[in-house]
């Protein structure tokens, strides 16, 4: 067991050697099995001992739907705020699963009983907990975007490499509809010569209405009785508790979330991303910022991502708009905008319905298409064209898994993960490019063979983030 900061650093530091010495040649292994380093072999035939961490409001919304599957155990519940009213919940429904409040605490004690874990906690705290799961050779389930920092992805993208383990990013839609089809009609060349994209998320945010015009983060208040904040800050500097970080609201704040953009981008540009093989951006540049301020998101943003020509494929603009004022137009012949049934709740609530609901127009030199978010499927616009386009239409093949079966299944090695790092690590790091961009208000300039920002060295510096704090240093070491 490691007793302290000292011994962890240790582990950390030895978790690749130890890894590599420990690896089973592939030829002992059957075919039929999946390998955990530094684990147990988990049988097909078995199920996966799953620990939740971060189980309140979305996380214990995901750990229900792993546990729905039926292909896991659920082993470990992990929370900063284990006890209060919104991780009660979900401790109601595993009364015998250890709990702990601390991820490190809990993989000291139950390492060896643990296979993979599922992380729903606040962006800034996906880095730490990842790289941990991953030393240790667990299988890592983690919600959207993967991490809060261009390096930190890139780490993470290494770190899975490196320890062998399956990996898997919470965009639940690249497991349904939009995927299948996005991939049949690429294939099919019904999508061919994409140009532009726009996209957009116009609902209302959490820190539309607050005032613009603040010239210091929210003043510290009592820390409540049941959260760890320490732990909560993870290896972000120093902040007093505030209300107004914690339970969704982390996400309002440069420090710890990735606003709108890093939200609902991986829901809405992921297949796209994927199949149109658009990589990183050269140049992102923040058209227009409403209210913009040195501490939290934009009241409306409009920002131009450029992605230069690929393996036979033109170049493509992507422009993103959020923000209730901020609502794009849109080709005749649209019809309207639905919302997928499938978006999970947000603070408890369904999404309700805009003057446009959170999707994509993709603009072809032939055709063009309109999609939601999620799992929404295209439809090509106008309807006339659709009709004209109908006998030309592969079939598109349905879904084996959903997004969370699709992870337990690869962890049995029975399926490979639709959304691992090595594809949504990219699709994230374009979005930390936009959050720089919007962050520092200026035009970026990235030199897509090196991942160096070529034109702004203050927002190259920012591609690492701020140092981590004292005793998370570790975890920007082990790969």
């Amino acid at each position: 067991m490691i007793s302290n900061n000292s011994s962890r650093r240790l582990f950390l530091k030895q978790a690749l050697a130890i890894s590599a010495a420990a690896s089973v040649p592939a030829f002992w292994i059957p075919k039929s099995y999946a390998a955990t380093p530094g684990g147990r072999i988990i049988s097909p035939n078995d199920k996966v001992n799953l620990a939740l961490i971060g189980i309140g409001n979305r996380g214990g919304e995901i750990g229900l739907a792993m546990n729905s599957t039926g292909l896991c155990n659920i082993v470990a519940l992990c929370d900063v705020d284990m006890g209060a009213p919104h991780t009660r919940k979900l401790m109601s429904k595993f009364p015998d699963a250890p709990r702990f409040q601390d991820f490190r605490k809990m993989f000291d004690k139950m390492s060896d009983k643990i296979d993979a874990v599922c992380i729903g906690v606040p962006d800034h705290s996906h880095f730490p907990i990842t790289m941990e799961a991953m030393a240790r050779g667990k299988h890592v389930y983690v919600e959207k975007p993967m991490a809060r920092t261009f390096q930190e992805i890139e780490l993470m993208m290494k770190g899975a490499d490196k320890f062998g383990v399956v990996t898997q990013m919470g965009n639940q839609g690249h497991s349904e509809g939009n995927y299948f089809q996005f991939k049949a009609w690429k294939e099919a060349g019904i999508i061919k010569d994409v140009t532009a994209i726009t996209a957009h998320m116009n609902s209302a945010r959490r820190w539309h209405g607050w005032d613009p015009k603040i010239t210091h983060m929210p003043l510290g208040e009592p820390v409540p009785k049941t959260l760890d904040w320490d732990t909560w800050l993870s290896a972000v500097a120093h902040h007093d508790y505030n209300h107004d970080y914690h339970l969704g609201q982390w996400r309002c704040w440069y420090d710890f979330g990735m606003g709108a953009l890093g939200d609902w981008g991986a829901h809405i540009l992921d297949t796209a991303h994927e199949f149109l093989e658009l990589g990183l951006p050269y140049e992102v540049n923040p058209l227009m910022l409403k209210d913009h301020n040195p501490f939290f998101f934009p009241m409306s943003s409009t920002i131009l991502f450029r992605f230069p020509k690929r393996s036979g494929m033109p170049p493509v603009d992507i422009t993103w708009y959020d923000g209730v004022d901020n609502i794009p137009a849109v080709p005749e012949g649209y019809g309207v905008s639905e919302v997928d049934p499938n978006i999970p709740t947000v603070a408890g609530g369904k999404l309700q319905p805009a003057k446009l609901n959170p999707g994509k127009e993709i603009y072809s030199k032939e055709l063009t298409f309109k999609g939601g978010s999620h799992g929404s499927t295209l439809s090509i616009i106008p309807p006339d064209k659709a009709r004209e386009m109908q006998s030309r239409l592969p079939e598109v093949p349905k879904s084996t898994s959903n997004h969370f079966a699709n992870f337990l299944l690869a962890c049995m090695g029975k399926e490979k993960t639709r959304s691992p790092f090595s594809v949504a690590g990219p699709l994230s790091q374009v979005f930390c490019l936009g959050v720089l961009a919007q962050r520092l208000n200026r035009k970026i300039i990235l030199d897509r063979a090196t991942k160096q920002i070529t034109n702004d060295e203050e927002a190259n510096k920012l591609l690492a983030g701020a140092p981590p704090r004292k005793g998370w240093e570790q975890y920007y070491n082990i790969v």
